[in-house]
């Protein structure tokens, strides 16, 4: 429906056969688009939405974990991270995540156009993979979900520590970040020179 412009957005077909307008900025001249108020009624638009806000959970296995309390449970276990939480969230850009949050987070990555790696094992010695690997800038993202507990507290620090170690940049992101990934991934972005919109 729309397309990103060097600034701004730019009306697709799809788009104008939606109803879609384009219109300029008198004094920037930066593009942007508008739609008559039925839009908000459009099926598809409304499942899309769903879909990238995490509302509507495409599963890869029928049982698919999905309170905090049960990762919880199954985190205090003696098995590895990786073994414990299937990668069971299916994400906008077809990615396989292993929490909700972290569907969300793809899900903004992929809407933003920011080509990211899910699960990409460091380039160190110590075996360790990142949440989201973002080769624009050679930045990492780290989602921390599970602050209350000790064990996960514990590979935190190892990992924050072989970051350190390797001077790799990164970004962390907590529950709280969230349910606003627009207003704070693109300013943690921008230091590292990445530009979201």
């Amino acid at each position: 429906m729309i397309q990103k412009s060097v600034k701004g957005w730019t009306v697709t077909r799809l788009g104008e056969s939606l109803g879609g307008k384009q219109f300029e900025h008198a004094q920037t001249g930066i593009p942007s688009v508008s739609w008559n108020v039925s839009i908000l009624t459009n099926k598809r638009l409304i499942e899309t939405i769903q879909s990238v806000q995490g509302n509507i959970i495409e599963s890869n296995e029928e049982s698919a974990v999905t309170s905090k309390d049960a990762e919880v449970k199954t985190l205090k276990s003696n098995v590895g991270f990786r073994e414990k939480f299937e990668a069971k969230y299916r994400t906008t850009d077809g990615h396989y995540v292993r929490s909700r949050a972290e569907m969300l987070i793809d899900n903004w990555l992929y809407m933003s156009e920011i080509v990211h790696a899910y699960e990409r094992k460091l380039p160190v010695e110590e075996e360790l993979y990142c949440d989201f690997y973002l080769p624009i800038g050679k930045v990492y993202i780290e989602y921390w979900g599970l602050e209350n507990d000790e064990r996960y507290t514990e590979r935190k620090k190892v990992k924050l520590d072989i970051y350190s170690k390797y001077g790799f940049k990164l970004i962390e992101l907590e529950d709280s970040d969230i349910q606003n990934l627009d207003d704070i991934l693109p300013k943690k972005l921008l230091k590292f020179g990445i530009q979201a919109y």
